[in-house]
């Protein structure tokens, strides 16, 4: 096949490669003490200059809004019963329990601190990332943009790993139901920080 034809809508192309040097960035470097700034800068401030920038869109076209706000409450309550239910029992195996707990500290500093720390990293997969793909991949898109979410879960335990090709597609859909990452962010959210207060004795 000839060089000149292969064609490829730019936008998903850009969207790709900027995703994936964000993550390469993110792993071999630190550009700031505080790992809320660099999440902030890498995975929101990035791609919300790419899309303002060089798409010359809106940030709600990539699921920046708060969108149909019915549904995404009722997704992200069942979601957080649900998987309170299923780390009662997770967080207290071996691998998680001894990844999360030293994590543990003031409610307010461990809300703020992963809070900051996943809006970035869910806007840049189901935000940025989703949203680009899924003009020219339909469907798809919600399984391949859990795919970078799960490789860079590398070094976590292995059990959390292996549940983000599942875990990242359905907060796929849910961003791509609701039309905003905003819900699958709160349900990560509350995912984290629930891991954290079970595997080290907290609650539960």
């Amino acid at each position: 096949m000839r060089l000149q034809q292969i064609r490829m809508d730019w936008k998903p192309a850009t969207a790709i490669i900027v995703s994936t040097l964000m993550i390469v960035v993110d792993h071999y470097h630190r550009i700031f003490a505080y790992r809320g700034y660099e999440s902030l800068l890498l995975y929101l401030g990035v791609p919300l200059l790419v899309i303002l920038i060089l798409f010359r869109e809106s940030p709600s076209r990539y699921g920046f809004q708060l969108g149909d706000w019915k549904a995404g409450l009722a997704l992200t309550a069942v979601s957080c019963g649900g998987m309170t239910l299923v780390m009662l029992f997770a967080a207290r195996s071996g691998e998680v329990q001894s990844f999360y707990a030293p994590q543990v500290k003031p409610l307010i500093p461990l809300l703020i601190d992963n809070g900051l720390d996943l809006f970035g990293w869910e806007f840049l997969f189901r935000g940025f990332l989703l949203f680009a793909l899924y003009p020219v991949c339909g469907p798809y898109a919600l399984l391949l943009q859990a795919v970078p979410f799960t490789i860079a879960h590398f070094g976590k335990p292995e059990l959390e790993t292996l549940s983000c090709i599942f875990g990242g597609s359905a907060f796929g859909y849910i961003a791509w139901r609701t039309h905003s990452f905003i819900y699958p962010f709160l349900i990560h959210w509350f995912l984290t920080i629930i891991t954290v207060l079970i595997s080290s004795g907290a609650v539960g």
